[in-house]
C-alpha cells in the first residue's frame, strides 16, 4: 500500500468515526473522482481532493467537480503542499477549504463539517501564507496607465512584465493557454507594440512587473 492509499484509509477511518457524517467512497485520481460523482445519488456535499506540486491536472480536476453538478459539492483540498502557488491557484478553480495533511483527524472532520455548511476553512499555516500573500500581491497602476486594456489584459500585461510565459500565466490566472494568447494578441494592438519585449517595457515603464 503507497502511502495515498495509507492516507486515504486513515481519512476514511476518520469520517467514519463521525455520526453525522456519510462516506460515500474514493477515488485514486481526479479524474475518476470526476467519473465517480455524476453516477452518485445523493450527490456528494464535499469531496476531498489531495494536490501536489505543479499538480495542474489536479487543479483542471478540482475546477472540473466545483463546476460539475447542480448544485456543486464544496472541494475541500488535503495536502502536504503549502506552495503559495498551488494554494491560491485551488481557491480559483473553487476550492472551499485548504488542510495539511499533518491535520488532526479532529480537525479534518471538523473542516469537512465547515464546508459542507457552506463555509471556507484554512490549516492555520495555510491561513497565515495566504494573510502573506495577499498582503505582499502587487497593486496593478489605476485604470488611467492603459485606459485602452480590460481589466485582464492588465494582469496578463504584470504578469509579462515579471517575466512569465503563456504556461505560467495561464496557471496563475487559471485560464486556457489559448485564452491567454488571444488577451496578448489583443493588447499587443492596443499597446501598438510588436513584442513582449517591448510590451514589457512599456509595463515597467508604467510601475507594472515590480
Amino acid at each position: 500500500m503507497d502511502e495515498h492509499e495509507l492516507f486515504r484509509a486513515g481519512l476514511r477511518a476518520a469520517l467514519d468515526e463521525s455520526d453525522t457524517l456519510d462516506f460515500a467512497g474514493e477515488a485514486a485520481t481526479g479524474a475518476e473522482a470526476e467519473d465517480a460523482l455524476s453516477f452518485l445519488t445523493p450527490a456528494a456535499d464535499v469531496v476531498l481532493l489531495d494536490l501536489e506540486r505543479s499538480d495542474d491536472r489536479g487543479v483542471d480536476a478540482l475546477r472540473g467537480i466545483a463546476s460539475g453538478t447542480e448544485p456543486p459539492p464544496g472541494v475541500l483540498v488535503v495536502s502536504a503542499a503549502e506552495d503559495d502557488d498551488l494554494v491560491v491557484a485551488a481557491l480559483r478553480a473553487g476550492a472551499r477549504g485548504y488542510m495539511l495533511k499533518s491535520s488532526s483527524q479532529r480537525e479534518l472532520r471538523w473542516a469537512v463539517h465547515i464546508v459542507a455548511g457552506g463555509g471556507a476553512v484554512f490549516s492555520p499555516e495555510i491561513a497565515a501564507r495566504l494573510g502573506a500573500y495577499f498582503s505582499a500581491v502587487h497593486e496593478l497602476p489605476s485604470r488611467a496607465a492603459f485606459p485602452e486594456l480590460t481589466n485582464r489584459q492588465r494582469e496578463i500585461l504584470d504578469l509579462i512584465a515579471r517575466g512569465y510565459d503563456n504556461r505560467r500565466i495561464a496557471r496563475e490566472l487559471v485560464l486556457a493557454e489559448k485564452t491567454v494568447r488571444n488577451h496578448i494578441s489583443q493588447l499587443f494592438t492596443k499597446l501598438q507594440v510588436a513584442d513582449r519585449t517591448a510590451a514589457a517595457v512599456r509595463a515597467k515603464d508604467a510601475g507594472l512587473g515590480l
